[in-house]
C-alpha cells in the first residue's frame, strides 16, 4: 500500500521550494512594472530592436484585452478568478510538492496570477511593457504588434506550457 507524503517534512520543504518561486516571480513582476511606472507615461515607448519596445500600456481586461471595454465589474472578477486560482494552486502545490515539473508549472502559473492581481488591485489595471511586433502578425495584429504583456503573463504562459508537456509526458508513460 502506497503510503502518502502529504503533510510530511519533505512535503513542506518541497512546497516551500515551489512558493519560494512563485514569490520570486511575484517580486521581478511587480519590481519591473514599478521602474515602467516610475519611467515611462500611459503610451510612452522606447525602441529596442526592430521586434521589439518596451511599452506602457494598460489593460484593464484579461489576456488579449478581454472585456477591457466593461464598465469596471471586470477588475473584481479577474482579481476574484486569481485569488481564487491561487488557493487552488496552493492546494495542488501541497498534495504534489514532489512531482517536479506539474509543481514548476503550477508554481509559475501561482507567480503570475498574484503578480497581476496585485495590479488590479492597486491599479484597477494590468500594467504591461513587453512590446514584440513582425509586419507577417498584421493580418492578426494591428500594426503586427503581439499585445503587450509583463512578467507575469510570461510566468504563465511557460507555467501553462510546462502543465501540456507534463500530461504529454504523463500520457507517454502510461
Amino acid at each position: 500500500m502506497a503510503r502518502s507524503t502529504f503533510g510530511s517534512k519533505s512535503t513542506g520543504a518541497s512546497l516551500l521550494q515551489w512558493l519560494g518561486l512563485a514569490f520570486i516571480i511575484i517580486l521581478a513582476d511587480q519590481f519591473t512594472k514599478v521602474l515602467i511606472v516610475g519611467y515611462y507615461q500611459l503610451g510612452d515607448s522606447t525602441y529596442v530592436t526592430s521586434f521589439f519596445n518596451i511599452v506602457r500600456a494598460h489593460n484593464p481586461g484579461a489576456a488579449f484585452s478581454f472585456l477591457a471595454n466593461e464598465s469596471g465589474w471586470q477588475r473584481w472578477f479577474f482579481t476574484a478568478l486569481g485569488l481564487v486560482a491561487a488557493g487552488v494552486i496552493i492546494w495542488m502545490l501541497k498534495a504534489h510538492p514532489t512531482q517536479k515539473l506539474f509543481s514548476f508549472a503550477m508554481a509559475c502559473i501561482l507567480g503570475g496570477a498574484i503578480g497581476n492581481v496585485i495590479d488590479r488591485m492597486v491599479h484597477g489595471y494590468v500594467i504591461d511593457f513587453l512590446d514584440f511586433h513582425w509586419s507577417w502578425m498584421a493580418p492578426l495584429f494591428h500594426g503586427g504588434h503581439f499585445p503587450a504583456f509583463n512578467v507575469a503573463d510570461s510566468a504563465i504562459s511557460i507555467g501553462a506550457v510546462c502543465l501540456i508537456l507534463d500530461e504529454l509526458l504523463r500520457v507517454r508513460k502510461s
